[in-house]
């Protein structure tokens, strides 16, 4: 009688009970099946099946997709594939606290009445940049939506030509303007827009507002020009319109102690308002280091338009979200930025990195070198920081086996090289990364 080899495969019960996984059995099972699947075409392709090992490099796929903590030695501070920033230790265990129980987020606890979330919050942002009211979206995209749609829907809005952004994701500015209903009016040319650009537009135009927008991701150099923000300022009042300017990274205030001369050229939140912006957004999780969350501050009348639109509870944020927002921001308060994992790793200076960069470098055979670390995250383009690397001379190959690691590290390939920045490495990190490296080695 002529051997069946499929007889001999295992069952998915036995062949699941083989595997050693947190993952759901429900989900092992299905993995199972497509691991059968792929014994039986080995089969028909005359190959000899393995399915015990086909479900094991599936779930540890699978396993791996669900998200592990990684070294990020990339020199990327704020690396969105990462996560862009990490949170404080203060805003982790607000949200933990938040998140284990019942909190009163809208609930007023004095009087039993029904309340505003996010009344804290705005408190913090009115003492940090001055503005009469705040208001809390998912993500700075969102925050320019919300408005436009608010304001403007229906209505033409000038931008210059110069910051038609698009940012990583395909988001575009021009077809969130055309989501919002509000009709985008380009003014000026791609280097040079002036105040007179403008004052055509809204002569000439039926306009809701004027929108500037930080190009965050990019630079214009060269032969360029553009209109200052107080002079838009003038000219909206003039033509009693509002003026809404996206600011994107999320700086706070530039004339804050501890802000660096290298953040001399980013627009800051108290600035902008204090110039004669109506309405500022921009991101909680760039250069504010807090959770993702789209942050507008302003005039109150315009925050109590937004407020009230339907697009407002579609885009609102939770209570989690709201805890670790207001610990970050007391953070800011209280001066103490370094409590946040993106200002501590920006404010690095060479006498903690160049030690631990040498010891590093000695431990797997690499040397040091001036180097420098980026922002991330489409912020602060240009900017680059002063930063020790570690260079392994011809072993760029060690850059796929390290993200095969159990804590995969991400590195930087550089003309064959491996290069690693611990800007982003936690102290407590070193010695992982460098068992890491000596086992790929």
């Amino acid at each position: 009688m002529e051997n069946n080899p499929y007889r001999d495969l295992p069952s998915v019960d036995v062949l699941v009970d083989r595997i050693e996984t947190e993952l759901p059995r429900p989900l092992i099972v299905d993995t199972a099946r497509v691991a059968l699947d792929q014994a039986r075409n080995d089969i028909e392709r005359g190959e000899i099946p393995d399915p015990e090992a086909t479900l094991r490099h599936l779930t540890r796929a699978i396993a791996r997709s669900a998200g592990v903590p990684v070294i990020n030695a990339s020199g990327v501070l704020l690396h969105t594939n990462l996560g862009r920033a990490r949170w404080s230790q203060r805003a982790m265990e607000r949200a933990t606290v938040t998140a284990s129980g019942y909190t009163n987020l809208e609930i007023d606890i004095d009087t039993g009445e029904r309340s505003r979330r996010g009344g804290y919050v705005e408190r913090l942002l009115q003492s940090l940049t001055h503005a009469e009211s705040a208001l809390i979206v998912n993500n700075n995209a969102s925050a320019l939506l919300l408005a436009l749609s608010a304001i403007s829907s229906g209505k033409a809005v000038p931008v210059s030509r110069g910051e038609l952004i698009e940012i990583g994701g395909s988001y575009r500015l021009p077809d969130v303007m055309m989501a919002s209903g509000a009709r985008l009016v380009e003014v000026g040319t791609t280097n040079r827009t002036r105040l007179g650009d403008y004052q055509t537009a809204v002569q000439t135009h039926f306009c809701g507002a004027i929108l500037k927008v930080h190009p965050s991701n990019y630079r214009v150099k060269g032969f360029t020009e553009e209109t200052a923000l107080h002079e838009l300022a003038r000219l909206a009042r003039d033509h009693a319109l509002p003026l809404i300017f996206d600011i994107g990274s999320g700086l706070l205030d530039s004339d804050a102690s501890w802000v660096p001369g290298w953040l001399s050229d980013e627009p800051a939140a108290r600035q902008a308002l204090a110039a004669g912006a109506d309405l500022v957004t921009f991101s909680g999780d760039k250069l504010l280091g807090g959770p993702q969350a789209g942050i507008m501050i302003g005039r109150r009348e315009i925050i109590a338009t937004l407020r009230s639109h339907p697009l407002t509870r579609a885009l609102r944020v939770d209570g989690i979200v709201y805890a670790a927002l207001a610990a970050t921001l007391e953070e800011f308060l209280d001066a103490e930025v370094t409590n946040i994992p993106f200002w501590r790793q920006a404010l690095l200076g060479d006498d903690d990195l160049g030690p631990r960069s040498e010891r590093l470098a000695g431990s797997v055979g690499g040397s040091v070198e001036a180097g420098s670390s980026r922002v991330g995250a489409g912020a602060a383009p240009e900017i680059e920081i002063p930063s020790p690397q570690v260079r392994l001379a011809g072993r760029h190959a060690l850059y796929g086996r390290l993200l095969a690691e159990e804590r995969p590290v991400i590195a930087r390939r550089d003309s064959g090289d491996l290069v690693l920045d611990l800007r982003a490495v936690d102290p407590d990190e070193d010695e992982a990364l460098a068992t890491a490296i000596l086992r790929c080695l």
